[in-house]
């Protein structure tokens, strides 16, 4: 008889917080690739050779989440063996958590089947680990844990709409816009608009670091 997954929920938090790709295995990745681009007009957000796994990867972003494109770089490989026994298709369902040794702790505990007894190292510096179909009702599960930064700033994004820059984090969490006197941003591909100063950072050359004296009156 197969086993079923029962992880536990009562009184706990979801181990799930998102889809984070589904991923489809191709015999050729350029030729897939130019057709989500042609049919659906997507744009390849990025793209890995993994080696110790034989296979290149092209991410399609979709909304908070990817289309994983995955072909085989040797014949040896999980996917190459994948695609000679059923073709091309859907291959496995990557779902985000927070913490993937602590989600897998507590898969294996639900008496669930593991491919990975640890967690490993993924694409774009992720942290993953697999899930195996039997039990799982015949789908191959992946584990995703986001790079911490990247995963940060979503977050404080989400919750406090901070606009996106490409500058380090404060040391509250919020992106440190104001560390060289206040910084142009864009908002969501907008016009750009400048912050002001924190307070105590340096203000900006030519601006209100003129002596006094020579100040314009208000």
């Amino acid at each position: 008889m197969e086993q079923v997954l029962t992880v536990p929920t009562a009184g706990r938090e979801p181990l799930l917080t998102q889809i984070d790709h589904v991923a489809v295995a191709v015999n050729d990745l350029d030729s897939a690739i130019s057709f989500y681009g042609d049919t659906f007009g997507t744009a390849v957000a990025h793209r890995e050779r993994m080696e110790t796994d034989g296979v290149e990867e092209a991410l399609i972003a979709v909304a908070g989440s990817y289309i994983q494109l995955l072909s085989p770089t040797r014949g040896d490989s999980p996917v190459a063996k994948f695609l000679e026994r059923r073709g091309e298709g859907l291959h496995h369902v990557g779902y985000r958590v927070v913490n993937c040794a602590a989600a897998l702790a507590a898969v294996k505990a639900g008496g669930a089947r593991l491919i990975d007894e640890m967690p490993r190292s993924g694409s774009r510096g992720t942290t993953v680990a697999f899930v195996h179909p039997k039990g799982a009702f015949g789908t191959l599960i992946e584990l995703v844990q986001e790079p911490l930064l990247e995963s940060c700033t979503e977050r404080l994004h989400a919750k406090r709409d901070f606009p996106r820059t490409s500058g380090s984090l404060a040391a509250d969490g919020a992106p440190d816009v104001a560390a060289s006197g206040g910084a142009e941003v864009s908002q969501g591909g907008g016009a750009a608009r400048r912050l002001p100063p924190r307070r105590g950072a340096p203000a900006r050359q030519g601006e209100d670091d003129r002596p006094r004296a020579n100040r314009a009156p208000a």
